[in-house]
């Protein structure tokens, strides 16, 4: 379950709005429960990803990046049920990681081989779960999670989304991947300021202990 509670929650605006609210609510009264809300963000991502390697068509590429909104969703909605529904569990902090790390992998990498560069998904990917390294790595010492940085979860999925919709536009035009290649190259290279940006955080927040 997405648990993140304290200084350990990532701030995210829609947590306030009104159908979050109101969505956790009845999740929380229907017997969802935040684990299985969690799982099914990579059930989600797993669906994207599969529109995003096995098919160019353009409205493929706009239920991709639906996908990557709704897993964004099951993000924001497994820690509300988790925290504000009153359904934690011991084995919550599992849940809030492994299956982010799964669906950024699954989501990536699918966009490194659909624009023709395995590599750079891949490369994207590993710096991802790197961020996310160095966040839990900061928790574990004693100091609040880092969710800073110019290609945090969210922005690493709003740039994902808006490349697979200038994709679907840009298939109908030409068979290019223009698109991909730069939102894949874009969440590498921010990824990695946002790896180098979080450390000298840590590293000066240690040295001041």
């Amino acid at each position: 379950m997405g648990e993140e509670e304290g200084a350990s929650r990532r701030p995210i605006a829609s947590r306030s709005s009104s159908w979050a609210i109101g969505l956790s609510a009845w999740l929380a009264w229907s017997g969802a429960t935040p684990n299985g809300i969690s799982l099914l963000s990579v059930v989600f991502a797993g669906i994207g990803a599969a529109l995003i390697v096995f098919t160019t068509h353009p409205i493929a590429m706009v239920c991709a990046a639906i996908s990557v909104q709704l897993r964004l969703v099951c993000n924001l909605l497994d820690g509300m049920v988790a925290i504000e529904g009153g359904k934690k569990t011991k084995s919550g902090p599992i849940y809030n990681e492994f299956p982010d790390r799964v669906a950024d992998s699954l989501f990536l990498i699918a966009a490194g081989y659909a624009c023709g560069f395995g590599w750079l998904g891949w490369l994207s990917a590993l710096l991802a779960a790197l961020t996310a390294y160095i966040r839990v790595f900061g928790g574990s010492v004693g100091l609040a999670q880092d969710f800073s940085g110019v290609m945090a979860k969210q922005r690493r999925m709003a740039v994902l989304t808006a490349g697979l919709l200038a994709q679907s536009v840009e298939t109908l035009i030409s068979g290019s991947h223009w698109s991909l290649i730069v939102a894949s190259s874009v969440i590498a290279a921010g990824s990695l300021v946002t790896c180098i940006t979080r450390t000298i955080t840590l590293a000066g927040s240690l040295e001041r202990l």
